[in-house]
């Protein structure tokens, strides 16, 4: 709906009246038989304009057809001038079509919108215009709705009839299908576009019901009104029927309204980047029937914050047709169930919402982390779910820092608090909230309340202080422990002293299998349909722009230690490169192959002033580019040959030399951990600091690495 008096509106041209679509009192649908014993259909979310694939998920899941929701593609060559630089930016960073190093570089901090908008055509964006042309064809029946982000000026050419292609079907508002499939006859609703209240009444650039502008598309009140106006003109209690949503009923209240409405028994919709399909009905995730009925309520509320101040202007410009339309989809915000009669009892046969129980919900992953089939087969609809999930395979062989274990009566790091006042750091009491197992920041409870000595006691020595009745060490415990101290600080001194003399080619020999570049991931910018991610990250082999930060989150522990958040595991693909003669940082480069090597960063260890660099680490965007540049090994630079390995970690290797202690310069640090600390790759410090608790196999990559 356009109102000649609106709100500020996206659109890029003038307003104007609406315009209803011909032939209103129609309704566009039609029966595909596809098996009347025994069919499958596919149900996917956001393919991102990687139409091909279609074709390939149908044939793996032996598909009679497809059902998709969420971000299509829809896109040509002239919508990239309609694109605004933001949405161009989203649509970069998600595409499947693009490479990760040329991704890398487009969304570098240091390239302009305009530089993106240079380089990034309709090829790297959809394969819609292929579709279009013919090029791409669909091997089985597609049935679509639109997502958020599409060219609202192509969905009205399907409209007007200006597009049409084979097998592919648009569902929306004033168009439905009903498939014939196994013993059951399945009735498609679709509703495109997200679900944003304030621009419930505002068209941008559609043309009648439909909404949208600047490269995105959202829902209308008029196009929920026409939704059900549809759906009454074509009921048929012997169907099953299907509604498809870009947005999830899960969240969205109205969307959850218009279930009710139309009376759906299955629904379908796009998920927020996630990595698993999720299957529910109201009953099974709301604590009880009162709950569902706040989410529509919270739905209703927000609607009508924003019908109460635009109402006036509505009425004034809206036709009788529209009218009808609008007192439907205000039917819609005004279903609201009757609350149960007794809270916590039971329903009664004529009280209770059938949808409460009966009505199912698939919110689905991306296309390219899962799927849905629902096989039919008898009158009966299965439902299989894949989901490619979270890699967990690094726990395996991740050392005790990087994996955070679950407190028990011998590992956890907690004082006995009995007979002790309760302080900041204590076991909670019952009465107390439990803390999660891992917790963003917990500071160790050993700096606060603990009065143990967290070092390793010498034989026929005690690192307990004897204890007065009051809790303060007596005068003898004092005398030991000053003794204790100056025992500490003339070994480490006499460690000092020894490993001054130790050779300058022992640190090229530790720094070869030194830690790799360790340093906190990038923030990507946040969009409208974005999921936060943890900071690691699982190596799959799909498009790898949704790998980054999806896996699951890690803390710094190793069981006997409380975990902080301080220092982040990060997997790095690091490369150790020894020069028989010195090169820069522009000849490594050139040597991997310059701008198409994926290279992140090229790091020089310092040396003493005078030498040349002959050791250098090269970190790599992804594993697929650093196994590229292993081939790179006994090539030449300047003439001479070179040697390239894999950067080891040095807590997969463990300590080389050095005592069990790893402080100061004695431990697992040395020559060679300050000069991976200079060259920017250690992740922590390289000499203990005020308030560190150490242990054997505490150390971090190198030197003495804050935990």
């Amino acid at each position: 709906m356009q109102p000649t008096s609106r709100p500020a509106s996206t659109s890029t041209r003038p307003a104007a009246s609406p315009r209803p679509r011909a032939h209103l009192n129609q309704v566009n649908t039609q029966t595909k038989l596809l098996d009347t014993v025994h069919g499958r259909i596919l149900c996917v979310a956001d393919i991102r304009g990687r139409l091909s694939a279609l074709n390939d998920l149908a044939r793996e899941a032996n598909a009679k057809a497809v059902i998709h929701t969420g971000d299509f593609g829809f896109f040509e060559s002239s919508s990239l001038e309609r694109i605004n630089d933001r949405t161009l930016r989203h649509l970069t960073m998600y595409s499947p079509l693009i490479a990760t190093a040329q991704r890398n570089h487009l969304l570098s901090p240091d390239n302009t919108p305009a530089t993106i908008r240079s380089t990034v055509d309709i090829s790297l964006i959809s394969e819609f215009p292929l579709l279009l042309s013919g090029q791409i064809k669909l091997q089985i029946p597609v049935f679509t709705v639109w997502g958020a982000c599409e060219d609202v000026v192509i969905l009205e050419k399907f409209r007007t009839g200006a597009y049409a292609i084979d097998n592919l079907h648009v569902v929306d508002e004033a168009t439905t299908r009903c498939l014939d499939v196994g013993g059951v006859k399945l009735r498609l609703l679709g509703l495109g576009g997200a679900l944003v209240p304030h621009k419930m009444f505002d068209n941008g650039d559609g043309n009648a019901t439909i909404a949208g502008g600047q490269g995105t598309m959202w829902t209308t009140a008029l196009q929920i009104g026409e939704l059900v106006d549809t759906a009454q003109r074509v009921f048929d209690p012997s169907e099953t029927r299907l509604l498809v949503t870009h947005a999830s009923p899960g969240r969205e209240g109205i969307i959850a309204q218009l279930a009710l409405v139309l009376k759906a028994d299955l629904t379908i919709s796009a998920g927020l980047h996630f990595r698993y399909a999720s299957s529910y009905n109201e009953f099974s995730v709301q604590g009880d029937f009162e709950g569902f009925r706040h989410k529509l309520l919270v739905g209703k509320e927000g609607f009508d914050k924003v019908w109460d101040s635009v109402k006036t202007q509505v009425d004034n410009v809206i036709d009788e047709h529209q009218r009808i339309l609008l007192d439907k989809a205000l039917s819609v915000i005004e279903r609201i169930p009757q609350p149960q009669a007794q809270t916590g009892a039971p329903p009664t046969a004529t009280g209770e919402e059938p949808a409460w129980k009966n009505c199912w919900n698939w919110n689905l992953c991306d296309a390219a982390f899962g799927s849905l089939v629902l096989d039919i087969k008898e009158g009966r609809i299965s439902g299989e779910l894949k989901s490619q999930g979270f890699n967990y395979a690094y726990r395996r062989t991740a050392t005790p820092g990087t994996v955070a274990h679950t407190p028990n009566s011998t590992s956890s790091s907690l004082p006995n608090a009995t007979g002790n006042p309760l302080t900041k750091g204590s076991t909670p009491t019952p009465s107390e909230k439990p803390a999660s197992p891992m917790p963003k920041e917990v500071k160790s409870p050993l700096t606060v309340t603990s009065p143990i000595v967290s070092t390793t006691p010498k034989e026929g020595t005690s690192s307990l202080p004897q204890i007065k009745t009051n809790g303060t060490p007596t005068t003898s415990d004092k005398t030991e422990k000053d003794k204790q101290k100056k025992r500490e600080k003339k070994e480490k001194k006499e460690r000092g002293e020894q490993e001054t003399k130790e050779k300058d080619s022992s640190a090229e020999e530790r720094a070869e299998t030194s830690a790799s570049p360790v340093e906190p991931p990038a923030t990507q910018p946040k969009s409208g349909k974005e999921t936060p991610v943890s900071d690691e990250v699982a190596k799959a082999p799909t498009p790898d722009v949704l790998e980054a930060g999806l896996k699951s989150p890690t803390t710094d522990s190793a069981g006997t230690r409380t975990p902080t958040s301080r220092r982040t595991y990060k997997q790095s693909w690091t490369l150790f490169v020894r020069l028989q003669a010195s090169a820069n940082e522009t000849e490594v480069r050139d040597f991997f192959g310059g701008e198409q090597s994926g290279i992140v960063r090229v790091s020089y260890p310092h040396t003493q002033q005078g030498r040349s660099q002959k050791i250098a680490y090269v970190e790599f965007g992804d594993e697929e580019t650093m196994k590229a540049g292993l081939e790179k090994n006994n090539e030449k630079i300047n003439d001479s040959p070179v040697e390239v390995k894999i950067a080891i970690d040095k807590e997969d290797r463990g300590g080389t030399r050095g005592g069990p202690r790893g402080r100061g310069r004695g431990g697992f640090g040395g020559f060679a951990a300050r000069g991976i600390a200079a060259a920017g790759l250690a992740g922590g410090k390289g000499r203990g600091t005020n308030g560190e608790a150490r242990g054997p196999g505490e150390n971090g990559k190198t030197g003495d690495a804050t935990a």
